[in-house]
């Protein structure tokens, strides 16, 4: 290939894994998105960033990333850099830059920590900015807002740092779970008022801020949305079909080989008019909280038709076995395409 095909390529950042306890999960999207990646049009440079917070600039997402040809590198927050800072014999030299795509999942990856390094880096990014990845992140937020713009959303409790709660003040069954982290992590459900006080200690290990909401009997449905306020396009409706228990998303010892309670039935099996009011919620709910690039909203559809807000996710997972690429495949769009629309949205504000 010649020096000017090289330099016609969109040089893109791909930064993956991270310190949350979404390390795990966030390797595998990553390798899924480098799988598809059209190398004819991008340059990738592949940022790991290991459990304990370094980042390194490596071949690829592998099983086995850590133990490559790895080098130090960090994200320049000065706009003259616009790009990274790799460390090599004692010195550090630059790769420029001209889009960044997180594959990032959960605390300091989609809650706006590192969408606000990216700003301060001047180097446009595919996904929400700063102030919409925040408040998706947590839970209550979300529901006030969305409440706000009149979609509907669960009677929820916040319990903040060392509070005690009266067991007796809820209509159980409840969920308890952590306002602000991904996954199912630290998720319970009380059925009795004796269990609460474990169940929000669990949570706390994830979040000092902790969400008691009321369990809504309904089905779960999720969407998958791509494009910014002006333009959305909208994936296939799945629904998740429970044998028991509830729904933990990455939490199984294989995800690759199914869930051992749970379906991710796609299209989902639910009446066309159903599907419509599902995918027109999930874009209000979108717009209202102010997304961008790509994300997946999960809702409650209840059997008298009134849909209800469950939770954004602002990154959400890109592995063989995540819900979202799967809804926009089930729409006619591969997940080549959806990098290559997201990417575009993020370089020019514009789909294509």
């Amino acid at each position: 290939m010649s020096e000017s095909d090289q330099s016609a390529k969109v040089r893109i950042g791909v930064i993956f894994g991270g310190s949350s306890e979404e390390h795990a999960v966030s390797v595998k999207s990553a390798r899924e998105v480098a799988r598809h990646l059209d190398t004819e049009k991008y340059e990738p440079f592949f940022v790991g960033i290991t459990r304990d917070g370094a980042w390194k600039l490596c071949d690829g997402p592998g099983p086995d990333w850590e133990d490559g040809d790895c080098r130090p590198a960090v994200l320049s927050p000065d706009r003259g850099v616009h790009g990274l800072l790799v460390l090599e014999q004692g010195r550090y030299t630059t790769i420029s830059l001209d889009v960044v795509l997180p594959v990032l999942h959960g605390t300091l990856g989609e809650d706006g920590a590192t969408q606000g390094l990216l700003e301060l880096s001047g180097i446009p990014y595919v996904g929400c900015d700063v102030q919409s990845s925040a408040v998706c992140m947590d839970k209550s937020l979300a529901y006030v807002v969305a409440g706000s713009a009149g979609i509907a959303t669960p009677d929820f409790w916040n319990v903040t740092g060392d509070e005690r709660v009266d067991p007796d003040r809820f209509t159980y069954p409840v969920f308890v779970k952590p306002a602000r982290s991904g996954s199912s992590f630290g998720v319970g459900k009380v059925s009795r008022p004796e269990e609460l006080a474990a169940a929000v200690e669990a949570a706390r290990r994830y979040d000092r801020k902790v969400l008691v909401e009321e369990a809504v009997v309904g089905s779960e449905i999720g969407c998958a949305v791509l494009g910014d306020d002006t333009e959305l396009v909208v994936g296939e409706v799945d629904r998740i079909a429970l044998s028991h228990g509830f729904f933990r998303i990455h939490q199984e010892e294989e995800p690759e080989s199914g869930s051992e309670n749970s379906t991710a039935i796609v299209p989902a099996d639910i009446p066309a008019e159903a599907r419509t009011r599902v995918q027109e919620t999930a874009k209000a709910v979108y717009v209202a909280l102010g997304c961008s690039g790509l994300a997946r909203v999960d809702l409650f559809l209840k059997d008298d038709g009134e849909v209800v807000l469950n939770e954004v996710n602002t990154l959400p997972g890109m592995t063989s076995y995540s819900r979202y690429p799967r809804m926009m495949a089930a729409a006619g769009l591969p997940l080549a395409e959806v990098i290559d629309r997201t990417v575009s949205l993020a370089l020019t504000g514009k789909l294509r």
